[in-house]
């Protein structure tokens, strides 16, 4: 004979209550050392990052793969520490479910927020693969000045007029890069008009013994030094200087070096007797007119006479 016991809602309740506090006590430790893994596995993460960053990153000669790099080692630790924990709780299930769930969640947020992502996946190709380092004075646009810092979402650009741009990883990585500093040579060029009436080739050689005897120019046989004609202009014949320099430091190579040098050519050229005329200019009479007057000052002894035609 088969008795058949019909528990009250109450006791239900009640047993189900004890089953699940039994269970507790049972996996407790398991969760105890679990979070204890968990702790563990963040401290360690630190004291690795710690460690690499003062004695491995200080001297790496790449600061933004030197970043990435420590970070990819506390993420992956600390990874690895949270699953080992789920393990030892005896979460499999929770484990592979947190995976997928990391998954779908990462696709769903990259829709989201497209231009943060975009960015941050620029960050990381440029962190192995990018046209300019720390120092490097590069423009992107019509921006232009010397990198300053690199992160996993924009690139900082100081200009040479003071100003701090953020410029995107994704406009980094997408537009043209124009890198004055990277092999350290740059050529400067710049226009000097002496007069018709002028020997073209005496006016060359004064220009090319300066070139020559700078010693902030480089000098050797993979960079020269040289002054061509260029133009046959209105007043002047144009005469185009090219020389390389050293752009470690480009403002003081670049932009200093060639105004001393524009200097020193003017000097020269005015102490060798070489005309440096302005443009001339044509008047024309129309109309009823038929002249103008015109007052020429003429220097006799620093002592001006004035003469009216």
């Amino acid at each position: 004979m088969i008795i058949l016991q019909i528990e009250t809602p109450q006791e239900t309740i009640t047993n189900s209550l004890n089953t699940y506090y039994q269970n507790f006590l049972i996996i407790l430790p398991r969760i105890a050392l679990a979070i204890l893994v968990v702790i563990a596995g963040v401290l360690l993460a630190q004291l690795i990052t710690n460690i690499y960053k003062r004695r491995i990153q200080k001297e790496a000669e790449d600061p933004l793969m030197a970043r990435f790099l420590a970070q990819a080692i506390k993420i992956i630790l600390i990874i690895i520490a949270i699953m080992l924990a789920l393990q030892v709780a005896g979460l499999n299930g929770i484990a592979t479910g947190l995976l997928t769930a990391v998954g779908g969640g990462a696709i769903i947020l990259g829709f989201a927020f497209q231009d943060i992502g975009k960015n941050f996946l620029a960050g990381i190709i440029l962190a192995f693969n990018r046209p300019f380092n720390i120092n490097d004075t590069i423009q992107i646009d019509d921006i232009f000045g010397k990198v300053k810092a690199l992160s996993f979402r924009y690139s900082h650009i100081k200009t040479f007029d003071g100003r701090d741009i953020y410029i995107p990883n994704s406009d980094v990585l997408t537009k043209p890069v124009a890198n004055y500093t990277a092999d350290g040579f740059y050529r400067v060029d710049f226009l000097v008009g002496i007069g018709y009436e002028d020997d073209i080739e005496a006016a060359k050689n004064v220009i090319q013994e300066i070139l020559d005897s700078n010693k902030d120019i480089v000098q050797d046989v993979d960079h020269e030094n040289f002054v061509i004609e260029d133009e046959l202009a209105a007043s002047t014949v144009n005469l185009k200087v090219f020389f390389w320099v050293d752009t470690k430091d480009y403002r003081r190579a670049s932009l200093v070096l060639r105004g001393l040098i524009i200097r020193e050519v003017k000097q020269e050229l005015a102490k060798r007797k070489f005309n440096l005329p302005a443009d001339i200019m044509e008047l024309k009479i129309y109309g009823t007119e038929d002249a103008i007057p015109v007052k020429v000052r003429f220097v006799d002894d620093k002592k001006f006479k004035d003469e009216i035609l």
